[in-house]
């Protein structure tokens, strides 16, 4: 393993702000104006926005796929049930990664859980749901697990951009200094991974990655309806996501990894995999599932 940043114990609040700072050499170029915001103050009201976004992202993301789901006979209640524990064995899944992956960063007990300030695998996560989702569904027709499928990834792709926004907020998965102009230059803030210059811009791997999940979601949708055969989408998703995926991970800099790549790279390799047979088989079944008739839209 390399490339891990690694601090002394301590408050962990206290060990945020003392990242923001840094006395190395400077490259000061121009970028998007960067301050983090990992607490909103409504009143005598404290709102942790990593905590914030990741929980709206979860329920956007079942919303929608239920949605979607029931235009193909799969009941709203359905969708939302299952799609409640994956997510809730998606986020254990999530943490327990990132905090394997991050061991030298657990001060105490309660950092373990405390998914409210960062830290969530999105390997790990899906790794999980996808581990439980035949088990939870494993008294439905063929058919209608590969609609499921179809909507969840639609729904996991517009939770897993809303998300990223709490990413960004608290200052994670940040690169090397840079010169693109859709790095982010540092003006301030409590950051999760450091330390940083004021006047620096840095890559913001969290910003790439929402950029990159919009077209991802717009392709889904369109393919959505045009009507294509059931685990299509659910193809696109895991081959474009893991592809790039795959390629932004070489510009975080505060990642372990092995061989030279991270965990997340690795398991975006498997999600390509899992996307090709995905193509292959999804290929071969007919063009609506034979359980259930699409409505008409």
């Amino acid at each position: 393993m390399s490339r891990v940043h690694r601090h002394p114990p301590g408050d962990r609040q206290d060990d945020l702000r003392s990242r923001s700072t840094y006395s190395g050499p400077v490259n000061v170029v121009a970028g998007i104006p960067y301050e983090t915001f990992p607490t909103i103050e409504i009143g005598p009201l404290t709102i942790r926005v990593f905590g914030l976004m990741v929980a709206l992202g979860m329920i956007t993301g079942i919303v929608v796929a239920a949605r979607r789901n029931e235009r193909f006979g799969v009941p709203r209640g359905e969708t939302e049930r299952v799609g409640f524990w994956l997510v809730v064995i998606g986020l254990v899944g999530a943490r327990a990664l990132w905090v394997l992956s991050n061991l030298e960063r657990i001060d105490s007990p309660i950092d373990i859980i405390a998914v409210w300030e960062g830290g969530l695998s999105f390997t790990g996560g899906f790794v999980a749901a996808a581990l439980a989702a035949p088990l939870l569904t494993r008294g439905w027709p063929k058919g209608r697990r590969w609609v499921f499928l179809d909507g969840a990834v639609l729904g996991l792709a517009i939770g897993q951009a809303i998300g990223r926004i709490g990413c960004y907020a608290v200052g994670e998965h940040l690169g090397g200094e840079t010169d693109f102009f859709l790095g982010v230059t540092y003006q301030g803030g409590a950051v999760i991974e450091g330390p940083l210059e004021i006047g620096v811009t840095y890559h913001n791997t969290a910003l790439y990655e929402f950029l990159w999940l919009i077209p991802i979601i717009v392709g889904l949708a369109l393919l959505d309806r045009r009507g294509v055969r059931p685990g299509i989408m659910a193809a696109t998703f895991a081959v474009s996501y893991g592809t790039l995926r795959f390629l932004t991970d070489f510009l975080r800099i505060n990642d372990a990894t092995f061989l030279g790549l991270t965990g997340a790279q690795y398991g975006s390799v498997l999600l390509v995999v899992v996307g090709v047979w995905l193509f292959a088989t999804a290929s071969r079944r007919p063009a609506a599932p034979v359980d259930v008739e699409p409505e008409q839209v």
